[in-house]
């Protein structure tokens, strides 16, 4: 069986941007789930959507008066 040739220097540095940039999105992503459970707001009803929430049915005011 052959050996594997040496780790390069690029290799190692690419190695080391990939592990950065996972645990910055890991950061990221915990941090839009906090902000996320803090702008929760009021507790939804059940089967209201939260996109809609806020939104009034029928004619609505012009949009340029």
């Amino acid at each position: 069986m052959a050996r594997p040739g040496p780790t390069t220097q690029a290799k190692r540095q690419r190695e080391r941007a990939q592990k950065e940039k996972r645990k910055a999105k890991e950061e990221e992503r915990a941090l839009r789930k906090e902000r996320k459970a803090q702008n929760s707001g009021r507790p939804l009803a059940p089967g209201e959507d939260p996109d809609l929430e806020g939104m009034v049915p029928g004619p609505q005011k012009p949009l340029f008066d």
